[in-house]
This record gives structure tokens, sequence and C-alpha cells, in this order.
């Protein structure tokens, strides 16, 4: 892929995008947070079973 064709690729692309309203944004925003906290919540268990086997084999 040529810098042209890339160039000419960025901006079809630049031109059928839009910019998003409030309530969209706001939408967009909540569900980048509960994935935040399904990950996070997910590797704060993995380490709490992590100290529970690294304690219960002393």
């Amino acid at each position: 892929m040529g810098l042209r064709s890339f160039l000419k690729s960025v901006i079809l692309t630049l031109r059928l995008s839009k910019k998003s309203d409030m309530r969209e944004f706001l939408l967009y925003a909540k569900l980048v947070l509960l994935g935040v906290a399904i990950v996070g919540g997910i590797g704060f268990l993995i380490q709490l079973i992590a100290a529970i086997i690294r304690l219960t084999s002393r």
C-alpha cells in the first residue's frame, strides 16, 4: 500500500465520519467504564485467588 493510496483512504474515512452528540458520547463513556470495571474485577479476583492459594500452601 503506497503513501498516496493510504492518504486517500484516510481522507475518505474522515469524510464519512461524524461527530457524536452528547447522548451518544455518554453511552460510549459508560460502556468503556463498564469494560474497565469488568477487566479490573477479573484481575482483582485472580490476585485474590492467587493470594489465598499462597497462604494455604504454607
